[in-house]
């Protein structure tokens, strides 16, 4: 189990060198590697501006500030098991930078430099967007400068097995097996996504989709034929391994075409690496695209999208995220709405989202109008094609707008196919040109379609959020490899060097971020819920009767047909649905056709979007410019201007997670009544289903409550601004100083002349 610690004993000056203890909360194989007293954190808030005092500590998992006077626990913000309310993880560190105020110095630390005067600030900017500042008014100028060096230096390792997570999971492991050897546990500690680094995980999607003309292939066992593809991929039935084989080296990586989805119509969902020389490759590819169309019922010729032709670079999407991220922390934020929003515009980060949304919306229609299969093709199949693909069975598939179902959509379409989280995430920050938020991209995708059809999905954005988050706490396997063959080597290795026996499954010795429990309480995890999901035996109300949905069109359209204002057709707002729906249609045609007759897209889209939306069949996002909405939560959730005291979405989401749990209270209660005898009929439970059951985090209220939200809701809530997005102070440094650069967040001229 975790352990407090005391690093050291802290004597405060103006208490007659009272002994104060200041204790840290240290995970398995966390050490404290330095520390300093008498620093300063600053918090942006009104009423305490002269900020925390304490200790801060370097570990080499986190930096960890513990306040002299600790303040109550905040009811706002989620409570993560791993790390405290001021703690950071190193790896979440996007740059470590020291100011002398007095002598107009600064500077970006990296691994191993020197710094060369004492530091009076360091500043933490970190790749969640939060801006975190120390200030050294009255700690000691040496411990100061160590702390800031060591900072530096735990936060850019000079090899993956030294991040945190490796020595962290080797001593968990062997701890949870003393547990297990008494009490015993399930396989794969009760894990219910799929990782798909099985054939059965496969086999079970083969026969989840109906895909009978694809069979589980594994000629890439022990990775023989692809360094980045998973050992088991799923391919033509008609296409022999020794075909297979032999095609692989005229792709990139020898990544053949791979099959994704299966649509009910027989048309499939494909992606592939682009050939290593089309002239002379040319012949394996038609062999592959012809076993493709003898797999579709009808033999319809597949349709290939060239994705690199078609979509911003990864160097666009990180050029416009830094962009997005510099407008975000803006010192200070006081611009007019209109000039902030149309600066947010010009960064081109809500265009390129649209522009995932709208080619996938077509893509879809090539699967579902057309009845033709679909190859995504991109150079490496690594980047775009990862977006694009679980976008497209996102729209199609319900499933994957579940809970579980998303994650192993992500654990399919991201992980297995071999997304380069290390590089992309810039883990070891050796390479910013590799560096790009892809990922983060997808999730801003899927939050504008639960924002357009907010009872579609089983999860909240919350759980967005915090699965973004998650990429940057190195303790899970998820987000810390490039590909399948990195993480078994890697794995390997690491089991070699902790003892750990030949042939334990690595899910259970290294888990994936998958297994919440690591990380957030049962109650906190019921954050992740979305009380208005409509969903595979979700319950609705009909009649007076409590009823359960089932997969029927007439079900769903005599249940969605109705709603008023502000859902309407399972859309959000008050327009008129079809004008703005139709739109779509606009968007979606070629722009070199001449405005004639009605397109088969175009009249594809007009017709889907002239029926009431089925929730638990295709959705189509709206993809005009202003349907784009700008994630508040995620970019602003840190902005002290920009948090209103119980206002925003969480209102809402307050009042519907109440109405939910009372309504599964009365029915709790209705299946006792039920379940008794004639003779025999003792009163329910009051209270319904016992706490750690009830899947709603705000709890039905009572009489005695009051009409209005709670004083701690807020429109950043589960997180808080405080202490978070430090604004400049009387001794302070102007952030928006260290704003200048493209690339960089900070720029490079010194403070000399800069006034205070």
């Amino acid at each position: 189990k975790p352990v407090w610690k005391c690093p050291t004993p802290t004597f405060d000056l103006t208490c007659e060198f009272i002994l104060i203890f200041l204790l840290i909360y240290l995970s398995p194989g966390e050490i404290v590697v330095n520390e300093v007293n008498f620093v300063r954190k600053c918090i942006s808030t009104e009423n305490n501006q002269e900020g925390l005092w304490g200790k801060l500590i370097c570990t080499n998992f986190k930096v960890s500030f513990i306040p002299q006077d600790p303040s109550p626990k905040q009811t706002s913000t989620l409570s993560h098991l791993l790390l405290g309310e001021h703690d950071i993880p190193l790896t979440c560190l996007e740059q470590v930078v020291t100011v002398n105020d007095t002598k107009g110095k600064k500077k970006v630390l990296g691994s191993n430099q020197k710094l060369k005067f004492n530091p009076t600030e360091l500043i933490l900017y970190c790749k969640d967007l939060r801006i975190i500042r120390f200030c050294f008014d009255e700690a000691g100028p040496e411990s100061a400068k160590k702390v800031c060096l060591a900072i530096a230096h735990y936060s850019h390792p000079a090899d993956l097995q030294l991040l945190f997570g490796f020595e962290y999971q080797g001593r968990r492991y062997h701890e949870s097996k003393g547990i297990e050897r008494v009490n015993g546990s399930p396989p794969r500690g009760g894990l219910q996504t799929p990782m798909f680094d099985r054939s059965s995980d496969w086999d079970r999607e083969i026969k989840r989709t109906n895909a009978s003309e694809w069979r589980v292939c594994s000629i890439n066992q022990s990775y023989f034929v692809s360094s980045s593809l998973p050992e088991h991929i799923v391919v033509p039935a008609s296409l022999t391994d020794q075909d297979l084989m032999n095609y692989a080296v005229s792709f990139t990586d020898g990544r053949i075409p791979m099959w994704c989805w299966n649509h009910a119509n027989g048309s499939a969902l494909v992606r592939m690496a682009s050939l290593t020389d089309p002239l002379q490759h040319r012949k394996p590819e038609q062999k592959i695209f012809a076993a493709i169309t003898k797999s579709h019922p009808q033999r319809n010729e597949p349709f290939r999208s060239d994705l690199d032709k078609s979509l911003p670079s990864i160097l666009d999407i990180q050029s416009a995220f830094v962009k997005l991220r510099q407008i975000c922390i803006l010192d200070p934020f006081e611009e007019s709405e209109e000039r902030w929003l149309s600066t947010i515009e010009n960064s081109r980060w809500l265009e390129y989202v649209r522009a995932f949304l709208k080619h996938s919306a077509e893509m879809v229609y090539h699967l579902d109008g057309k009845n033709s299969s679909v190859i995504l093709q991109e150079e490496e199949d690594r980047d775009l094609n990862c977006v694009i693909s679980s976008l497209v069975q996102l729209m199609l598939d319900p499933h994957y707008r579940s809970l579980i179902g998303f994650q192993s959509l992500v654990q399919k379409e991201w992980v297995m196919a071999g997304h380069r989280f290390l590089d992309r995430c810039n883990h070891l920050k050796k390479n910013d040109k590799e560096e790009s938020p892809l990922f983060l991209l997808f999730l801003d995708c899927v939050w504008q379609m639960m924002n357009q059809y907010p009872a579609a999905f089983e999860f909240t954005e919350t759980y967005l959020t915090v699965l973004s988050d998650s990429m940057w706490i190195p303790l899970f396997s998820t987000f810390l490899f490039s590909s399948s063959k990195q993480r078994r080597q890697h794995l390997m290795d690491f089991a070699k060097h902790k003892a750990i026996p030949q042939g334990e499954d690595q899910v259970v010795y290294f888990p994936p971020v998958w297994e919440w429990s690591q990380q957030f309480s049962t109650k906190d995890q019921t954050l992740f819920n979305n009380p208005m999901y409509v969903g595979k035996g979700a319950a609705c109300v009909q009649n007076g009767e409590v009823k359960t949905f089932k997969r029927t069109k007439k079900a769903y359209s005599s249940t969605l047909r109705g709603p008023s204002t502000p859902v309407r057709n399972g859309i959000k707002g008050g327009e008129d649905t079809l004008t703005r729906r139709v739109s779509l249609v606009t968007e979606l045609k070629s722009e070199l056709t001449p405005v004639k007759d009605e397109s088969p897209s175009e009249r594809f889209f007009k017709e889907w979007f002239s029926r009431p939306a089925d929730l638990q069949g295709m959705l189509i996002p709206l993809v005009m410019p202003s349907h784009m909405a700008f994630w508040k939560l995620f970019f602003l959730r840190w902005v002290p201007e920009a948090c209103i005291s119980k206002g925003g979405p969480v209102t809402t989401y307050h009042k519907l997670s109440q109405l939910v749990d009372e309504i599964e209270i009365l029915q709790s209660q209705l299946r006792q009544y039920k379940g008794t005898s004639p003779r025999s009929t003792p009163l329910p439970n009051p209270g319904g289903p016992p706490s750690e059951r009830r899947r709603m985090y705000f709890k039905a209220s009572s009489p005695d409550d009051p009409p209005t939200p709670p004083d701690y809701l807020t429109s950043s809530f589960p997180f808080t601004p405080e202490g978070n997005l430090s604004r400049r102070t009387v001794q302070g440094t102007p952030i928006s100083k260290f704003l200048n650069g493209a690339r960089i967040w900070l720029s490079t001229e010194t403070l000399a002349n800069d006034t205070v």
